[in-house]
């Protein structure tokens, strides 16, 4: 609307710290579509890592239901695995019904009896957050050093699946190309989930 939010301290570097184990990152927002050239240009501009971004196909009156909507058909039809979810409150309730476990879902913001047992809390910020990921079993790499590369719009499966094709309540959109100059060894797309059936769709 106009505005430039600022970036949580330590936002990006958490996010990298997927990219880097090799995880596909997926930003997902209840924003509508005609917003996606300034939510783009902000996350290229604030040099968030790359990844898939879902818009709504236009103005929703229940954004949190499309989120769980689309989500849903991601990890079925797509057979991708969430291996950690961020947001604010208001997202618990998405993850919830997706069936993450507590330990996999991150909320900025302080603690609150009504949701404690629900979430992780990032009441000391994201900065606090990567320190203990970085000493976490459940962010490291997989044992062998491959890595999971996307074809261009496809998630890296062999066709689209249907309710991509049909959806009419979201829009996905690829990121931005990040403003670093060229580099001579580009690495892959990567990021937060992967698919369950990565043995098939991975490459060195």
């Amino acid at each position: 609307m106009g505005s430039d939010p600022k970036v949580r301290a330590g936002a990006v570097d958490v996010v990298r710290h997927w990219q880097d184990l090799g995880y596909l990152i997926i930003y997902i927002t209840g924003r509508p579509d005609m917003q996606k050239q300034r939510v783009v240009s902000w996350l290229s501009q604030h040099n968030f890592p790359q990844g898939m971004i879902f818009f709504s196909d236009g103005l929703v009156h229940d954004p949190l239901r499309q989120k769980t909507i689309f989500l849903r058909n991601l990890m079925q039809e797509c057979h991708i695995k969430i291996c950690a979810a961020y947001g604010s409150m208001k997202d618990i309730s998405v993850y919830n019904v997706l069936a993450l476990s507590p330990s996999q879902i991150y909320i900025v913001g302080r603690s609150t009896k009504k949701y404690q047992a629900q979430c992780q809390f990032l009441s000391e910020g994201y900065a606090a957050h990567l320190a203990s990921l970085e000493f976490s079993l459940h962010s490291r790499p997989k044992k062998n050093s491959s890595r999971m590369i996307l074809r261009k719009g496809s998630f890296g499966l062999h066709s689209q699946p249907e309710f991509l094709r049909k959806r009419n309540h979201l829009r996905r959109t690829m990121s931005v190309q990040q403003p670093d100059p060229p580099s001579s060894n580009p690495k892959p797309e990567r990021a937060q989930s992967q698919p369950e059936s990565d043995k098939d769709h991975d490459r060195h």
